[in-house]
């Protein structure tokens, strides 16, 4: 893991001085008479003292809110630990404190259609969709969901859910039906907004027709709110207590934040359903608001003014990420339709256009756009671009040298990565420490993140291992949707390392005190870097007589995760090509363009447990010649064989 290469960047010394991430230090030195020469000692006093860490971010970052007496309150098991439970807050008040004719939100689509929010407007817009609700009955703790396109009426609505009290959940039209069920069926909510259709890749999607079937299969709505997106005045037949966006704004004279407690809920995120339905994971809105802060102005260096862009949808935590970005006083930059269309720089195109300042994206792009040679720096001007994120996958050293070489060799590029789980990071950049290629520069603050081997303990350098963090932070999850005994969030985080968070991913500490991230440790794939599960797709194959069983991995590719299906077929059938056709149609339908399988391919038979649970690590790990753990739990390991050099695989 050793990396004897000099540095792809390194800050200059202004920018080290200039840096949030410099001020907050020095604040919390002289505060706390302690002694913090860089980072590195930021981290460790923000692990060891949390209280005083968390307590000096509020005070930092122009919290409003009552902050209660208690900063920290430990607790035996870590997630039992509480951050503030004394304070009274709205997260509102802090994303919406900027009030003045400054944009807010700077909206674009791929066929050129643009669209702007000042910060005035936004509160306002934020007041009308908030007594809509309230209109329709939605108190604290009710659930507003959206199915929407990234577009303002999204981040309008998570707002105005928010200053009432409500939870609000997502997720992107480019979902069937049954992938939109599978979410919003277990939440109940109240509430949908959602779109009459999106744009991706030169085409309109007419969403209407799967919206009439999901309404009439929540029969917990009391409305449903339609966003004209493709059509001035989409028709309404067939959804009752239906009304369209502009006719649900309520005029309001001022926006009323209620107060409420530093743990209630905010969003409801979910899982990637790698074993079953998605898990609805539940994030509290106080220990969320503090952790976007932290990641926005510390490691991202969001100055009142920046204007941010994600490249995501509603449907993954990056929009949540994003969302956050407005109680730092920035600008957010949405944008809506394919990366690509009409050409491979049009992102970077929006980022001239715009004055984007922190350009944030996925690997697989920025790999797309090293396959294309694709060449922003000579294309593009780029002069207000002084950050970029990589996330979703981890990012390549080729990849790194391609953005300093191709796209702009003066740029904080960091890379980051966390997860739904968190809704935010455990590693990611620093604006005051230098990039090397390959690497994500290091820990979070507050995050005691550790790289753990089999024995629990933590590994030398250089030696990959598990990633864990070993003691609480506050955007731990609540929990999950409807788990009243906690057994479910128990085994999900805390059951391989009693008391310890463990979360999934394969990693290794540098020598710089930096990270490279190797892939998933569990089953989750991540194809394009959008965390996607494998039940999803089961529950499409199994649909299919033809195939008897199945076993789908995320195979690592190309400097990306592509989805392989594996399916043993059903006796006297034969894999075609009409039926992979129609299998990968099914999914595309039901689930969601990315769930797809890149192939289809059969093989005699698919290796299970003896309880009779399918083993998708094991295949993975016979895929990609790593060696297979804890084989006697095998009722047939000599399945494993069957993914054993295959050709198909190769290509």
């Amino acid at each position: 893991m050793a990396n004897t290469a000099g540095p792809l960047w390194r800050p200059s010394p202004t920018q080290v001085a200039t840096a949030a991430m410099t001020t907050f230090r020095s604040q919390v030195a002289a505060r706390h008479r302690a002694e913090l020469p860089d980072s590195a000692a930021l981290h460790r006093f923000s692990i060891e003292r949390p209280g005083d860490f968390w307590s000096a971010l509020w005070d930092f970052a122009g919290v409003i809110g009552d902050r209660g007496e208690r900063a920290y309150v430990p607790a035996s098991h870590m997630r039992d630990a509480r951050f503030f439970p004394d304070a009274r807050l709205n997260v509102v008040d802090t994303l919406l404190s900027a009030t003045d004719d400054t944009p807010a939100i700077l909206a674009a689509r791929e066929d050129g259609e643009t669209s702007a929010l000042s910060m005035k407007e936004l509160r306002s817009r934020v007041a009308a969709a908030a007594s809509g609700l309230r209109d329709a009955g939605v108190t604290p703790g009710d659930v507003v969901a959206a199915w929407l396109p990234n577009i303002p009426q999204a981040f309008v609505t998570a707002l105005a859910a928010a200053s009432i009290g409500a939870v609000y959940t997502s997720t992107s039209p480019d979902f069937g039906v049954t992938g939109v069920l599978d979410r919003f069926g277990q939440v109940k909510p109240k509430v949908l907004v959602a779109a009459d259709g999106y744009v991706y890749a030169g085409k309109s999607h007419d969403c209407l027709a799967r919206l009439r079937e999901i309404r009439s299969a929540l029969p917990s709505l009391k409305k449903v709110v339609v966003v004209p997106y493709l059509a001035d005045a989409p028709t309404l037949r067939g959804l009752p207590n239906s009304v369209l966006w502009q006719d649900f704004l309520r005029d309001e004279a001022q926006l009323a934040a209620t107060p409420l407690p530093f743990d209630a809920p905010l969003f409801v995120l979910y899982s990637s359903g790698t074993t079953g339905a998605p898990k609805c994971i539940v994030h509290r809105a106080g220990g969320l608001l503090l952790t976007l802060l932290k990641e926005h102005q510390l490691h991202c260096d969001i100055r009142p003014g920046d204007r941010v862009f994600y490249y995501t949808t509603t449907g993954w935590m990056m929009w949540n990420w994003l969302f956050g970005a407005l109680a730092s006083k920035a600008t957010l930059v949405v944008y809506d339709g394919s990366p690509v269309h009409p050409s491979s720089t049009s992102l970077f195109d929006l980022a001239d256009e715009l004055g984007i300042t922190l350009f944030g994206t996925s690997a697989k792009y920025i790999d797309t756009l090293r396959k294309t040679r694709a060449t922003p720096s000579s294309t593009n001007d780029l002069s207000a671009l002084r950050t970029i994120t990589s996330t979703g996958s981890p990012l390549s050293a080729e990849n790194f040298d391609y953005v300093y070489e191709h796209v702009k060799s003066d740029v904080h590029l960091a890379s980051i990565s966390g997860g739904t789980d968190i809704c935010g990071c455990f590693v990611m950049g620093d604006p005051t420490r230098p990039v090397y290629r390959g690497e994500i520069q290091g820990p979070s603050l507050g995050m005691a993140v550790e790289v753990y081997g089999d024995d629990a303990k933590p590994a030398p350098v250089g030696v990959t291992g598990e990633l864990v963090c070993t003691a609480p932070f506050p955007s731990m999850p609540l929990g999950f949707w409807a788990d009243d005994d906690g057994s479910r969030y128990e085994a999900a985080y805390f059951s391989d390392f009693p008391g310890v968070w463990r979360h999934g991913d394969w990693l290794a500490r540098t020598e710089h005190g930096g990270f490279v991230i190797t892939g998933r440790s569990d089953a989750t794939l991540n194809p394009g870097g959008v965390r996607i599960g494998t039940a999803e797709i089961y529950r499409q194959v199994e649909l299919f007589p033809e195939v008897a069983e199945s076993v789908v991995i995320g195979q690592d590719f190309r400097d990306d995760v592509r989805v392989v299906l594996f399916v043993k077929m059903a006796e006297g059938q034969e894999l075609t090509d009409e039926l992979t056709a129609r299998l990968k149609a099914a999914i595309r339908a039901n689930c969601s363009p990315r769930h797809v399988p890149a192939l289809i391919v059969a093989v005699p038979d698919v290796p299970r447990t003896r309880s009779g649970k399918l083993v998708e690590l094991a295949v993975r790990d016979v895929v990609h010649g790593r060696p297979v753990r804890n084989t006697e739990a095998l009722a047939n390991p000599e399945s494993l064989e069957n993914f054993k050099g295959l050709p198909q695989l190769l290509h």
